[in-house]
């Protein structure tokens, strides 16, 4: 168990030390996310970063329970400017021509969430610099982010000990069952023996 244990320390910490790389790069098909918010806000940072707006381009949900197992994000262009006329046709261009930059999240199982589909580019210009940009993080938006983190090392520890727990206490049992068979096999070749030493004196 503390090797296993040992592993999956070393495996966490080595993606811990990555989380923070791959906050500051964009999305990629293949990455794993551990729920569907955990994605959403991963793109809309990412989206402030490049300067566009998202929204929700589609869901998916479970026939089973009606859980969201998908979801797709996309870009949503400003408002147009100009007059009434000029607002109106832009509106029904968007719709027809819409942006193509989206991210496409579905649930594989719980707690992995991963991206199948993401398009970077974009068929409008990008707004270099957003009125509400975020403000880079103080001291106590980096220990939320530290405990974040943290968070999600322990969560990863705890389901691999889990694991681990779960492995021993089922080699337990099947060793409990082995010896039970043997035990019953014992038994009755006592009570074999048994009666042939009743049968053995009655012939005397």
């Amino acid at each position: 168990m503390g090797d296993g244990a040992s592993t999956a320390e070393t495996s966490v910490a080595r993606e811990l030390v990555s989380c923070e790389s791959e906050r500051n790069q964009g999305p990629y098909e293949g990455m794993v996310f551990d729920s569907e918010e955990a994605a959403r806000i991963f793109y809309e940072e990412y989206a402030t970063r490049e300067g566009f707006v998202t929204r929700v381009l589609s869901s998916r949900k479970s026939e089973r329970d009606g859980s969201i197992i998908s979801r797709g994000l996309g870009c949503r262009e400003g408002p147009p400017n100009g007059n009434s006329d000029q607002v109106a046709i832009q509106k029904r261009n968007r719709r027809r021509d819409g942006c193509t930059a989206m991210i496409l999240v579905k649930r594989e199982k719980p707690g992995r969430w991963v991206v199948k589909k993401f398009v970077r580019d974009h068929n409008h210009p990008l707004v270099v610099s957003l009125p509400k940009r975020r403000r880079a993080p103080d001291e106590k938006d980096r220990k939320i982010q530290e405990l974040t983190a943290e968070l999600r090392v322990k969560k990863r520890l705890s389901a691999a000990y889990r694991d681990q727990l779960l492995s021993l206490t089922k080699d337990v049992e099947e060793h409990n069952e082995h010896l039970s068979v043997k035990v019953q096999v014992v038994v009755r070749n006592l009570k074999e023996l048994e009666a042939k030493w009743q049968e053995l004196l009655q012939h005397r």
